[in-house]
């Protein structure tokens, strides 16, 4: 069935600046904006299973309260009218923020920072969207709410963590949401459900009313970030959620202020491109996709060269040490009581195994020739104080050899791929966590990174991996058949602060892909 078909009214695929602009002009009302939206969802969510917790009478209670303060005369918001989804992590008041705990109960006395902002901008909150247990999966299902299929396929999962969000973006059930990344949650699910999204610099935004995820760690930082159909909606969801003021009731996020990405001149800047990191070799039609918009940039004038950055594999180790250098021992204590998904289960098994043993495994791992695997198995696993403070230092002098190799050829950002692979077949995303390293290592540099919407993938360009004996690689060969038509988003990072350059880099690419016949406008239902 063809999306086109299904939709039940023209305000549907709008974006959110457009129906914001729509609502103060008085040409529809943030009724009929949310009655649709709300039709639109009960549409497609048997299908899918994005939105776990519907708020739809308090929406349209909301709706009538946003049109009568419009004819009224008074100030309204940005977002006056414009529904929205949030992901489940974050508090909304009187919802329970679980993360996949079978055992929260307890609803959110208030809305979380980031939520209230929206809110107070006029955004109405359509309800809260599925996530993987823990946020640590690359897809997202939970013992609670079951698993969220992917809108192109319902063989594939959507990506994790926020992938309910992004699933019930891409079929127009909302206009805007709010996600978060720790290593990729919100730029995964923009590229397996063609949609775009931002993780902003580390620290940027507040996580003030988002559940902790291992709570103390401060090295690799979550991030809360937008996710919506246009580019154009991320700027202007930012410039609500980045907005002066953060730094006065949480100390962590300084006042950097944010610029504008209309002031940036694309055309002036110095842009570097990877197809490939060294760990994983991207499916072809990613690699395509990357060199297509390098060629776009470079008819804009943008000087762009292909670049290797430096020790990618020992970013990727260095980001493995960090997170799992507890042996997920928070990770156990934040679980409680509840029901542990069985894939979540086995990470706390393998990080909580003695690290003698880990390091045989990863020795008979190289004896038979898997070379990544025992690069993984040494990496992960509970490590001592002094071995965590030695591991962070490390980790400092590789950001800054990253940022001094950027620095020495005068980059301004780089486009890359968002993942080795299209969308998953669900339940694979266990055996094949390599294919994430092309997000992770942003979060592990604390660097602005976005993923824009740019193709599909083609007949004839599913596989060139030879698998040989890799289990990695035929895993990844698997995942590929069949990918025919999924979308492929890319990546584009830049340096501390200058998510303006993100989103300008992003807003040309998307102008250029959008014309193009294969670009993932809607997906068929």
């Amino acid at each position: 069935m063809d999306f086109v078909n299904t939709v039940t009214h023209p305000i549907i695929g709008m974006s959110a600046a457009e129906i914001a602009q729509r609502i103060a002009n008085g040409e529809i009302s943030a009724s009929e904006v949310v009655e649709a939206h709300i039709q639109r969802i009960e549409e497609v969510n048997s299908r899918l299973n994005a939105v776990v917790v519907p708020l739809f009478e308090q929406a349209r209670a909301e709706a009538k309260a946003a049109d009568a303060k419009r004819t009224s005369g008074k100030a309204i918001g940005t977002l006056h009218g414009v529904p929205i989804t949030i992901k489940d992590s974050f508090d909304v008041k009187g919802c329970i923020t679980g993360m996949g705990f079978t055992d929260a109960t307890q609803p959110a006395a208030q809305n979380g920072v980031l939520v209230e902002r929206l809110k107070q901008a006029g955004a109405i909150i359509l309800g809260k969207t599925n996530v993987a247990q823990m946020l640590t999966l690359n897809e997202s299902d939970n013992p609670v709410y079951g698993r969220t299929n992917n809108p192109w396929n319902p063989e594939r999962t959507p990506g994790g963590s926020t992938g309910g969000e992004a699933a019930i973006i891409a079929v127009g059930g909302s206009c805007l949401g709010l996600g978060s990344d720790i290593g990729g949650s919100v730029r995964m699910p923009a590229h397996a459900c063609g949609i775009n999204s931002l993780k902003p610099t580390a620290r940027r935004l507040t996580l003030a009313g988002h559940t902790p995820l291992f709570p103390g760690q401060q090295v690799i930082v979550t991030q809360p970030g937008p996710m919506a159909r246009s580019v154009a909606d991320l700027s202007l969801a930012m410039q609500i959620l980045a907005a002066p003021g953060q730094e006065e009731f949480d100390p962590s996020i300084p006042p950097v202020p944010w610029h504008d990405p209309a002031t940036v001149e694309v055309e002036k800047l110095r842009v570097a491109f990877y197809t490939d990191n060294g760990v994983i070799r991207p499916a072809p039609a990613i690699r395509r996709a990357v060199r297509e918009a390098a060629e776009v940039l470079a008819k804009r004038g943008v000087i762009i060269e292909e670049w290797k950055p430096p020790n990618l594999l020992r970013g990727l180790q260095l980001y493995i040490q960090l997170i799992s250098a507890d042996g997920y021992a928070t990770l156990k204590q934040q679980m409680g009581k509840s029901i542990w998904d069985t894939r979540i289960k086995r990470y706390y098994q393998l990080a909580s195994t003695p690290k003698g043993i880990l390091c045989a495994l990863a020795a008979t791992s190289e004896l038979i020739g898997q070379h990544k695997v025992a690069s993984y198995l040494r990496a992960v696993g509970k490590i001592s104080v002094a071995e965590y403070w030695r591991v962070i230092d490390e980790r400092d002098r590789y950001c800054a050899e990253f940022r001094a190799a950027m620095n020495a050829r005068k980059y301004d950002a780089i486009i890359c791929p968002s993942n080795a692979l299209p969308a998953l077949t669900h339940g694979s995303g266990f055996f094949l966590s390599e294919e994430t390293t092309y997000t992770s290592l942003y979060n592990l540099l604390g660097m602005p990174a976005g993923v824009v919407a740019a193709t599909r993938v083609r007949p004839g360009e599913e596989s060139d991996r030879q698998p040989g004996n890799s289990p990695i690689e035929r895993s990844a060969y698997k995942i590929e058949q069949g990918s025919v038509g999924l979308p492929v988003g890319i990546q584009v990072a830049a340096h501390h602060w200058r998510e303006d350059i993100v989103l300008a880099v992003m807003s040309t690419l998307e102008e250029h892909f959008k014309s193009q016949p294969d670009y993932p406008a809607y997906p068929s239902l």
